[in-house]
């Protein structure tokens, strides 16, 4: 064979590798633009917020996109709770069908078990998600995701649970890249701290204040979590559990939203950080039920006056259109 001919040949391989590629690359992008994602809030119960299950009582899910009264929605996740004197009332993410935006709703229960779709309560030019709820100094205050801001905003209700106003931009500055999904906060010994996921890097910031309006700064350990698709990424409220302080990550392998663990986190202050693994099992995995069977990525637990603990949770199905 000829140099000529052997160079015609190989260039042949070259070329048929690269369609194949680009073959396999566009099959790729078609099956997920015929996929859909299809989101749902449970209930799951347990002894403690480390190992918590789907109640026989109850039938999961407890809200679906169906649901939905007042808009068009395509799904309902990423739920936080919060409790009053009248009952308990649940944000949660709403999928706008037409603007293809998130917003945030509001459900309520009596019971912390069935739950009445309410309305919308908080609607942006951004998409919103992630709204956790929380209470500080008697007034009601509201940390949604909004990358699309450029910030992490804080929201305070005028009117709980409907009304909401913006009064603050905790961390300014950030772009669509830093550290501004899934915010998370905390008060511990005086302090306040604050978690957010920079999606680019795979980071865990963190940020503290003496007041929740600020000013708020970095903390000298941040990032504390570093290039970890598995463990970086805010999955719900931290809380406090026996002592200590636990947040929890949702896991991005070998896709966004498939489980979430517990890390007890050992040292907090306004200069030292440091955690460590619950255990080798998540806390939320893949279920069996069509609500859940793909992923679950949001969990919001809460005590009960009978020593158990309930949380909210959400789930997805992938569906293949």
């Amino acid at each position: 064979m000829s140099i000529i001919s052997f160079l015609t040949s190989l260039l042949s391989i070259f070329v048929l590798l690269l369609i194949l590629a680009r073959y396999r690359k566009h099959c790729k992008k078609k099956i997920l633009r015929q996929s859909k994602e299809t989101w749902a809030i449970g209930i799951y119960n347990g002894n403690s917020p480390l190992e918590l299950f789907p109640p026989a009582s109850i039938k999961n899910p407890v809200l679906t996109a169906q649901d939905v009264t007042d808009i068009s929605a395509r799904f309902v996740a990423d739920p936080f709770m919060i409790k009053t004197d009248t009952g308990y009332h649940l944000f949660f993410e709403v999928l706008n069908n037409k603007r293809n935006t998130g917003e945030i709703a509001c459900a309520f229960s009596h019971n912390g078990l069935q739950w009445e779709y309410r309305k919308i309560v908080l609607r942006e030019r951004f998409h919103l998600s992630y709204p956790y709820v929380f209470m500080a100094d008697g007034n009601y205050y509201m940390i949604p995701e909004c990358m699309g801001s450029g910030g992490i905003q804080l929201y305070q209700a005028t009117h709980f649970p409907d009304e909401w106003k913006h009064i603050g931009t905790l961390v300014k500055g950030l772009n669509r890249f830093a550290a501004t999904v899934d915010p998370s906060i905390i008060h511990h010994n005086n302090r306040w701290f604050l978690f957010s996921y920079a999606p680019k890097s795979k980071n865990l910031h963190l940020f503290t204040s003496e007041t929740l309006t600020g000013p708020w700064k970095e903390h000298p350990k941040s990032p504390v979590v570093s290039n970890s698709p598995h463990f970086a990424r805010p999955g719900g409220r931290v809380i406090f559990y026996n002592g200590a302080i636990y947040r929890y990550a949702q896991d991005e392998i070998p896709n966004y939203g498939t489980k979430v663990w517990a890390f007890r986190i050992n040292e907090l202050t306004e200069n030292t950080y440091g955690e460590e693994l619950v255990s080798e099992e998540p806390v939320l995995q893949p279920g069996h039920e069509w609500w859940n069977k793909t992923g679950m990525h949001t969990i919001d637990p809460h005590p009960r006056e009978t020593g158990e603990w309930i949380a909210l949770v959400d789930g997805f199905t992938m569906h293949v259109l």
